[in-house]
């Protein structure tokens, strides 16, 4: 079940077509308080960075934040990235045409937090960080992450 808060927040930032700094401040403190705690959350939160590509960045920075936040450590088992979680990740991100520039992030970052990750987000980590224009760097230090673990 969708917290009718987070609904009507989306609602009203995908109705005036803007999501400015006040409005990522309004889903910290008043809607979201407690971060994401549950999948449906982020998911919504996701259409929404697809619904309004042109979103202040610090709802980039807040998303990438809580989604990590909640998958690598609400999620069981703490820390790990397990293969349920992996999938619904890359399916979410991906969203059948490959992810938003926050969402290739949200990737990354999960690898790089969590103590193991399954082999699915990593792969989807590496393409959707090829697909980025500049993103050899990013690329490169999750295969050598992916050979340490």
């Amino acid at each position: 079940m969708i917290n009718a808060s987070l609904q009507d927040f989306c609602n009203r930032i995908i109705a005036a077509g803007t999501l400015g700094l006040e409005d990522v401040r309004e889903l910290n403190r008043a809607v979201l308080p407690d971060g994401l705690t549950r999948r449906e959350e982020a998911d919504m939160l996701f259409g929404l960075d697809r619904a309004v590509p042109g979103a202040d960045a610090a709802f980039a920075d807040w998303l990438v934040a809580a989604v990590v936040d909640f998958a690598v450590w609400g999620e069981r088992p703490t820390g790990h990235i397990d293969a349920d979680t992996a999938h619904w990740l890359a399916a979410s991100l991906g969203c059948g045409r490959g992810p938003t520039a926050t969402g290739a992030r949200i990737a990354v970052e999960v690898v790089r937090e969590a103590e193991t990750n399954d082999q699915a987000l990593i792969t989807f980590a590496l393409r959707a960080n090829r697909a980025r224009a500049g993103a050899e760097d990013a690329v490169e230090e999750i295969l050598s992450y992916a050979v340490a673990a």
